[in-house]
């Protein structure tokens, strides 16, 4: 079943890309007490996930911030090291890389997709959602091959 807005996201573990290696965390604690701007794509690296989805994120930083959000994470079906090399290489700091390895996140939330016909196996769909305090308050999900629902500017009209 997949996430609405009102649910409380599901307890799975994800890795926080760190300047100091993998830090594993628990996402009930992560997202617990404060504003959150997720999104999900479905690969680090990929096209519109690189040219569009984390360049926007990254443009509106300080405007989300001003309406309230205390952190923006991304999170992939990418392990912490790829989500570490992606931030690194589009100048990613105001954004939070969160490590969805196994599709564990993906799958609690109901919101995977199957890639295998690109070569990329199960993987998580591009959303984001406004997350407070570990639930839901917004959430807004791609048709396949669409971005627009999901950016930062979108987000930004719902703030």
């Amino acid at each position: 079943m997949t996430i609405s807005v009102g649910d409380k996201l599901p307890d799975v573990t994800l890795v926080k890309a760190t300047e100091d290696g993998p830090e594993q965390v628990q996402s009930s604690e992560y997202f617990k007490g404060k504003t959150v701007a997720l999104f999900s794509v479905p690969g680090a690296f990929t096209p519109t996930c690189s040219a569009r989805h984390l360049p926007g994120y990254v443009d509106k930083a300080d405007e989300l911030k001003a309406k309230g959000v205390d952190e923006i994470v991304a999170t992939a079906v990418n392990d912490a090291f790829v989500m570490s090399a992606w931030k690194s290489a589009n100048n990613a700091e105001p954004v939070t890389m969160l490590a969805d390895g196994n599709g564990d996140f993906a799958e609690a939330i109901g919101l995977t997709m199957d890639g295998s016909g690109f070569g990329m196996g199960k993987r998580g769909q591009r959303y984001s959602m406004i997350v407070e305090d570990g639930v839901v308050k917004q959430l807004n999900v791609e048709a396949p091959g669409d971005f627009s629902v999901s950016s930062a500017e979108h987000m930004l009209g719902q703030l």
